[in-house]
């Protein structure tokens, strides 16, 4: 790459780890959700949840689709937090790590936008991303959707060939790598798909495998 690339910056299990706290309690608030919406038992809104999560990459999909659902009431109402602060995991060194990178910063995300600014806030880092692109501004269609990746180009004008996709999840990287956009996938998985540039165990080593990947 002779010009600094636009690194696209997933959130959730990515910049942080939202596994041990805030997803857990996004699960609740979901599977309630369908409990009090749809008339649903907790067995039932679970299995639903993960069901549309699964199908769609996103159980908002799902609900909108198949139920009618106010996609900013959903949002609003489950991913309410009392005391996010208590419930953030992330390492410190992550702003360090930011500002080693050359070019601009966008996170891009499939949860709520003030959810997303929020998390950055918390941890520091937002003023070091150049734009933050949450659910609403992919038109609510989620990654893995190919249309979400438009959104996000077609906003910032971006040559995906000139952008780094840093995410957790295979699925969306698989549907990067079909626009042009180089991946990285943060995992400690053993496998390493032909749709994957780089793998990492922590979005810290993306430090020491960039070399590779600007090359």
């Amino acid at each position: 790459m002779t010009q600094a690339p636009v690194w696209l910056f997933d959130l959730d299990n990515t910049l942080h780890n939202a596994s041990p706290h805030i997803f857990p309690h996004i699960n609740r608030s979901m599977t309630a959700y369908l409990e009090r919406h749809l008339g649903l038992s907790t067995d039932e809104a679970n299995a639903l949840r993960v069901g549309y999560w699964r199908r769609y990459g996103a159980t908002l999909t799902g609900l909108m689709r198949h139920h009618g659902t106010d996609p900013h009431h959903f949002l609003d109402e489950t991913h309410r937090f009392d005391r996010l602060h208590e419930l953030m995991v992330f390492d410190r060194a992550l702003g360090g790590l930011l500002r080693t990178l050359p070019g601009p910063k966008i996170v891009f995300s499939n949860g709520p936008q003030r959810y997303a600014e929020t998390v950055l806030e918390l941890m520091g880092v937002r003023r070091l991303f150049a734009d933050v692109f949450g659910i609403e501004r992919m038109k609510l269609h989620p990654k893995p959707a190919i249309r979400a990746y438009r959104e996000v180009l077609r906003a910032h004008r971006l040559n995906p060939r000139r952008c780094i996709l840093v995410e957790d999840s295979p699925d969306n990287l698989r549907t990067a790598r079909r626009l042009g956009i180089r991946t990285v996938w943060v995992s400690r998985s053993l496998r390493s798909p032909a749709y994957v540039d780089l793998k990492i165990a922590s979005v810290l080593d993306l430090r020491r495998g960039m070399s590779g990947l600007l090359r």
